[in-house]
């Protein structure tokens, strides 16, 4: 990804700050205290994973976990337990990884619905989510502490596959969880750090959607899915 207008961007904000631009021998802060790294420092993958199981409970989520040999029957069950008739997905290079494509194949063979996000049909898209029962995304990082999940979103895996479906499944790979957003940030900074291209789109969810907005009464699916699974994978 380009940035675009960065010098200039910055030369101005200086100029309306008064002052030149600094570009060497800017330093962070060393803080003597960093309370954000301790909160389940240490646990290992597995008991982040009962961590997640927990906290799926706070925040109204299906909690499920299997291995890469149990991934087909549990995800054609809870699709068809949401009575899933139309079915959206990212179009993910895991999906071949994760048995994904054979999944669908057969849920197609079974009058199901199956679709994959596809770029060059634009808008369709999002009239399809809106209509689909399910779907279905991986994700990138996930947030034990709080039942977060990540998502990269772009050209294959658009906003709309989490959003506009009635449920929405999230694959978990197991390596895939941190504690908390302190290790989240700091996995996505990095990989910025090293070259690598961070969709410019990185949605935080937790669970389905939720508001207590009015009396302070819970109302679940005001805004997005009003259910959620979470399918953690022991890929590891």
């Amino acid at each position: 990804m380009t940035i675009q207008n960065r010098e200039s961007f910055l030369d101005n904000l200086a100029n309306t700050l008064g002052r030149p631009r600094r570009k060497t021998g800017v330093e962070r802060p060393k803080w003597s205290l960093s309370p954000q790294w301790e909160v389940y420092d240490g646990l290992s993958q597995d008991e982040l994973v009962d961590v997640l199981e927990q906290q799926c409970k706070v925040i109204h989520t299906n909690f499920k976990r299997t291995n890469f040999d149990g991934l087909s029957e549990m995800l054609k069950s809870a699709i068809k337990g949401h009575d899933g008739n139309k079915v959206l997905a990212a179009n993910d290079r895991r999906n071949k990884e994760y048995g994904l494509e054979v999944i669908f194949d057969d849920l197609k063979q079974e009058g199901v619905d199956v679709r994959l996000w596809d770029s060059a049909i634009g808008t369709e898209n999002q009239v399809f989510a809106e209509q689909a029962d399910i779907g279905i995304t991986f994700s990138e990082i996930t947030l034990a502490e709080s039942g977060t999940i990540t998502l990269f979103n772009d050209k294959d895996n658009g906003r709309s596959i989490s959003l506009l479906p009635r449920v929405h499944v999230v694959i978990i790979p197991k390596s895939t969880l941190v504690p908390r957003m302190t290790q989240a940030v700091k996995q996505i900074h990095e990989a910025n750090k090293r070259g690598r291209e961070v969709s410019s789109c990185v949605s935080f969810i937790s669970g389905p959607s939720n508001s207590a907005d009015i009396e302070m009464n819970l109302i679940v699916g005001v805004h997005g899915p009003i259910e959620a699974t979470y399918i953690v994978v022991d890929d590891k």
